[in-house]
């Protein structure tokens, strides 16, 4: 399920969204929770990469966070460098590191601009105790960010128990170093030719958008959703 915003429709500095995970997961299947943008350069895309929360069962509690991403298919696809993360990793992955999240709190993800010009920093804000989290430094090149979505990526089947997480705060730094806050997103489903299910939807309530699994579907893809 993906939440594609509105705005920006210029590239920006930095992005950020704030994630809840309403009704956690309940199985030893992997869900991940993400904030994703393209990097690009003179308007050209030259890869990508996402940040999130992970239920990923290699890791302790089950508990994780991931910051990878790729380089563009002109450039030969491959996985991003990236530094060494302060997190501790059980699996010892470079992307999934070990995250202690709760449901009920709020997290903050950010992509903001790193030590260098085409380098990327990831971090993990828990909101709720005032603690920022550095995943680490991603080499993606570009120096600006485009095409920011939020996503949940679940490898449930279809009929396992509900799952939902809830985004909100939705801002992007301009040239002028504002943040501007988006309140529309365009809603995308993976087709059920594709390996998607049918009973996934995505809706705008309470200040907030959520995304939910084993529900009827009553937002239709590529719907605008607005906050009031």
């Amino acid at each position: 399920m993906h939440l594609t915003w509105a705005t920006p429709t210029r590239p920006a500095l930095a992005v950020r969204a704030t994630l809840e995970v309403v009704e956690p997961p309940e199985t030893n299947d992997l869900y991940f929770f993400a904030l994703q943008a393209s990097f690009v350069e003179a308007g050209s895309h030259v890869g990508g990469a996402h940040i999130g929360l992970q239920w990923n069962r290699r890791h302790p509690g089950n508990t994780a966070a991931n910051w990878g991403g790729y380089h563009s298919q002109t450039r030969g696809g491959a996985i991003l460098d990236g530094t060494q993360s302060p997190l501790p990793s059980q699996p010892n992955d470079p992307n999934t590191r070990d995250y202690p999240w709760q449901s009920g709190r709020k997290y903050r993800f950010e992509i903001g601009p790193g030590s260098d010009m085409g380098w990327w920093l990831g971090t993990i804000t828990d909101v709720t105790a005032g603690q920022t989290a550095v995943v680490r430094e991603l080499h993606g090149g570009g120096s600006r960010l485009a095409s920011p979505v939020v996503w949940c990526e679940v490898f449930a089947p279809c009929d396992g128990p509900s799952v939902t997480v809830a985004w909100s705060e939705l801002e992007f730094l301009d040239d002028n170093g504002r943040w501007i806050s988006v309140d529309s997103v365009r809603t995308n489903y993976q087709d059920y030719s594709a390996g998607g299910c049918t009973n996934t939807n995505s809706a705008a309530e309470d200040g907030r958008w959520t995304q939910t699994t084993h529900t009827p579907r009553e937002t239709p893809t590529q719907a605008v959703l607005t906050l009031r």
